[in-house]
């Protein structure tokens, strides 16, 4: 929609089911300040069909530009409860990032292939699980 916001949709082949995502960046990061963002999504990989997660995310660059933190608060529909994500996002090259990631009960590895209007994610789900995730925009 624009460079803050984001709709779109997500479809999960395991048990074919399409949800609507969303993700507003409500402060960009700044020398001094944070990213904080909003957004929903499914509750988390494995979560049962219909299960939904709101979080609100604060996320840093640390100096030199390659390394951004984050940390989450997350209410999960699946548990009924809040969840802590966190992970940092390391960028390899123009192309390449990899991110370590813990969705406030699993850890979870990510190599991403980025391409001007799409990426291919590599996945270690559960650190032992190994997925494909294909995302592009319009």
């Amino acid at each position: 929609m624009t460079p803050r916001l984001k709709l779109g949709l997500e479809y999960n082949p395991a048990i074919d089911e399409v949800n609507p995502i969303g993700n507003w960046i409500a402060l960009p990061e700044s020398e001094k300040t944070p990213m904080v963002s909003f957004g929903t999504s499914s509750d988390r990989i494995f979560s049962p069909e219909g299960t939904r997660a709101y979080f609100t995310t604060f996320a840093k660059g640390l100096p030199g530009g390659r390394i951004a933190p984050y940390v989450s608060v997350s209410y999960s529909e699946w548990e009924k409860r809040f969840l802590f994500p966190f992970g940092a996002n390391v960028v390899l090259d123009e192309h390449w990032d990899v991110m370590g990631m813990n969705d406030g009960r699993n850890t979870h590895l990510l190599l991403t292939y980025k391409m001007p209007t799409s990426n291919v994610t590599l996945m270690l789900v559960k650190m032992r699980h190994v997925g494909i995730s294909y995302g592009w925009s319009f």
